[in-house]
C-alpha cells in the first residue's frame, strides 16, 4: 500500500533505495508507528532520507502522497477514520486549552464529531460548496475546506483560512528554501551576474590556451599549461525571512536562492522571521533549539561581505521599534537596533521585497525598513534585482 509513496519520493528527487524502503516497511510491520501520524512521519524520514539536503523534498513528497481525504473514496475514508479519531484525542490532551476543549464539546465531543463525519460521508454524493451541513468548501460545516466553523476538521485544503480546525490534515511548518528549484527563466542568474569580481582561485584545473601557445613557441615542443579556474570572488551573506506572510512568496524566493547558490561561490545564508533579532538559524525545522546568535554572525563575517535581506517587511511596527515587540518571543532589543548593527558591519547591503513596489506605501513597517536601509529597498523582480546588484558594487 506504500508503493505510491515510494514512487512519489523517487519522482520528486529523494534518492531512496529499495533497501531503505524495505527497512521502512519492516518498521511499520513491527508497530513502531502504530496509530501515530507523527511517529509514522519520523519513521519514514529516518529510514529513507540520508542527506539533510533532501528533507524538504521528502516533506513535499509526504504531503503529496498523504494529502487530505478529498481525493479518496468514501469506503477508504470510513476505514481511515479509525486512526484520526485517536490523533484528535492526543492533540486535545497536549495542545488544547480547557476553553478550547469546552468549545469542541459543543458538538458532542470527539466521538460525536467523528460519528457525524462518518454519517455525512456516507450520505453525501458529489462535491458540495457552501452551506452548513455537507462536507465541502466555503461553508460553515465542521468538515471540509475554505469555510468557517470553530470545531472543524479540514479536509483537502492546502492551507488554513480561519485557523480553527481541530485537526489540520495538510499542515506544514516553516521549511527551508530548496536550492534545487529549477529556474523558470535564467534571467535571475543573469541579473545576479552584475555583482561579479572575477579571481582565479584553487588548483590549476583548466587549460591556459594563451600560455600553452606561448610556451610551445618558446620551447619548440608542445608544452601544455594550466591555470586555476576563474570564480566569482564576491562574498554574499543572505538573510531570508520565512513563514507567515512570506508563504505566498516561497516560489520566487526559492528561485532567487537557487540562482544565488549557483552564482556565488562564497555564499552564506540564515533565516529570520519578520525582523532581525538576537538569533538567526540555518534549519527551520530546528529554529528554536539550534539558533545562531546574531552577534556571532556579526563577528564571523567581515565587512567585505555583501548583505542581502529578503522579506516583505510586513509586520507590526512594534516588532521593529520596541523591545518585546516580536510576535514569537521576547526580544530584549528592538529589531531596528540589530538591523543598524548589521548595516554597520556590512556597509554594502540591500533589502529585496517580494511585494509589488506600488503597495509599499500602504504598510507602515515597510516604510520604517526603507528608512533604516536609507531607501536601499528593491522589489524582488528582475529589474529590482538588477538595481540591487548595481547598488552592492
Amino acid at each position: 500500500m506504500f508503493l505510491p509513496f515510494f514512487e512519489t519520493l523517487r519522482r520528486t528527487g529523494v534518492p531512496v533505495t529499495l533497501r531503505e524502503f524495505l527497512a521502512f516497511l519492516e518498521g511499520v510491520s513491527a508497530g513502531l508507528a502504530t496509530h501515530d501520524v507523527e511517529a509514522f512521519y519520523h519513521l519514514a524520514r529516518a529510514a529513507m532520507v540520508k542527506d539533510e539536503r533532501h528533507l524538504d523534498r521528502f516533506d513535499r513528497a509526504f504531503a503529496e502522497a498523504f494529502r487530505g481525504l478529498a481525493a479518496i473514496g468514501v469506503d477508504e475514508v470510513l476505514e481511515a477514520l479509525e486512526l484520526p479519531a485517536e490523533w484528535l484525542e492526543r492533540l486535545a490532551e497536549t495542545h488544547l486549552s480547557a476553553e478550547e476543549k469546552a468549545r469542541i464539546e459543543a458538538l458532542g465531543g470527539f466521538d460525536k464529531l467523528m460519528e457525524t463525519l462518518r454519517r455525512r460521508l456516507a450520505e453525501q454524493k458529489g462535491r458540495h460548496q457552501g452551506g452548513s451541513k455537507w462536507i465541502g468548501t466555503a461553508g460553515t460545516s465542521p468538515f471540509g475546506a475554505f469555510g468557517y466553523n470553530p470545531e472543524g476538521v479540514r479536509i483537502g485544503q492546502e492551507e488554513s483560512r480561519h485557523r480553527r480546525a481541530v485537526k489540520v490534515w495538510d499542515r506544514r511548518e516553516f521549511r527551508d528554501f530548496d536550492d534545487r528549484v529549477e529556474i523558470g527563466t535564467r534571467n535571475i542568474k543573469v541579473a545576479l551576474k552584475r555583482l561579479r569580481r572575477w579571481a582565479r582561485e584553487g588548483a590549476a584545473e583548466e587549460l591556459d590556451l594563451p600560455g600553452t601557445i606561448r610556451a610551445t613557441a618558446e620551447h619548440g615542443w608542445l608544452d601544455l599549461r594550466t591555470r586555476p579556474e576563474r570564480h566569482n570572488a564576491v562574498k554574499v551573506l543572505l538573510f531570508l525571512d520565512v513563514g507567515g506572510s512570506m508563504d505566498p512568496h516561497v516560489r520566487v524566493v526559492e528561485e532567487l536562492f537557487s540562482a544565488a547558490r549557483a552564482e556565488f561561490k562564497h555564499l552564506e545564508y540564515y533565516y529570520f522571521h519578520n525582523c532581525l533579532y538576537e538569533g538567526v538559524w540555518r534549519d527551520n525545522r530546528r529554529r528554536w533549539e539550534a539558533q545562531t546568535p546574531t552577534a556571532e554572525v556579526l563577528r564571523t563575517y567581515g565587512g567585505d561581505y555583501r548583505a542581502i535581506f529578503v522579506g516583505d517587511a510586513a509586520m507590526s511596527p512594534y516588532e521593529i521599534a520596541h523591545p518585546g515587540g516580536a510576535n514569537e518571543h521576547w526580544n530584549a532589543e528592538a529589531g531596528q537596533v540589530w538591523l543598524a548593527r548589521a548595516r554597520a558591519q556590512w556597509p554594502a547591503n540591500v533589502w529585496l521585497n517580494p511585494l509589488p513596489e506600488r503597495h509599499w506605501a500602504h504598510t507602515q513597517s515597510i516604510g520604517m525598513i526603507r528608512q533604516i536601509f536609507e531607501d536601499r529597498m528593491f522589489p524582488l523582480t528582475l529589474e529590482g534585482i538588477t538595481r540591487a546588484m548595481k547598488a552592492l558594487r
